[in-house]
């Protein structure tokens, strides 16, 4: 059976691609990631096929970032859909915006705090005020909850400070940056093993190029379950 815990990111190139995935890890997983590089190959489509006809969660990693009223319409759009988390840029305004259009619906507003991809170099390329990754990130967190987020999008290395902080309660932290023991970094900077990521209070770690890049991708999303239920993970950082 399938440990929710665990999102599979589905970085592939189109549908097809995408319910070959789902069909090779069956019921072992249960929660998948639709990012902005599968919008137009059949995102939503798909989104709405693994919902409706295979039983799947799904996370629709959009990361919106816009004036208000043109975020809170599209979010509007979308709950119509039966999604189950939704990304916005953790900008207090975008926040607001996104769980008014949100309205009634059961879709969780995840707010990104940092890129896991990023570095303290490219917040200067990109005029972030000074301070270090994880006092940024953090900093972020703390806000976008007081907007109203239902969780955050973070670094599993800034996790347990964001699950420390009193506005955090109640709320979701989920994590990408996640990279069992060993395996290729890829384009993550900023990452932890699955083990530590629950330890450090995390409630979902998004987990993509070490599962479907696996020759056995089944068998890579059942290790990286059972590692989250080991001992290390109940090691409690928090």
């Amino acid at each position: 059976m399938s440990d929710d815990r665990l999102i599979v990111a589905m970085d592939v190139p189109n549908a097809i691609a995408g319910l070959e995935l789902a069909r090779q890890l069956g019921d072992a997983v249960g929660f998948y990631k639709i990012g902005l590089g599968m919008l137009t190959g059949g995102g939503l489509a798909l989104a709405n096929e693994m919902k409706a006809e295979l039983g799947k969660r799904i996370f629709l990693d959009m990361k919106l970032f816009d004036i208000g009223a043109t975020v809170e319409a599209a979010v509007r759009g979308l709950s119509q859909f039966d999604l189950d988390f939704l990304t916005v840029h953790g900008d207090p305004h975008v926040v607001r915006a996104a769980k008014e259009g949100a309205g009634g619906s059961d879709m969780k507003i995840l707010a990104v705090t940092i890129l896991t991809s990023l570095d303290r170099t490219d917040l200067d390329a990109s005029l972030y005020k000074a301070g270090s990754v994880a006092d940024l990130g953090i900093e972020r967190a703390d806000n976008a909850f007081q907007a109203g987020a239902d969780g955050i999008i973070c670094s599993p290395q800034e996790a347990a400070a964001i699950r420390a902080l009193p506005s955090a309660k109640g709320r979701l932290i989920v994590t990408p940056g996640v990279r069992p023991a060993g395996a290729d970094l890829g384009d993550q900077k900023r990452v932890t093993t699955p083990a530590e990521a629950i330890a450090n209070g995390v409630d979902h770690i998004v987990v993509g190029r070490p599962i479907w890049a696996s020759a056995n991708p089944r068998k890579a999303a059942e290790a990286i379950i059972a590692e989250m239920s080991s001992p290390q993970a109940l090691q409690s950082n928090r």
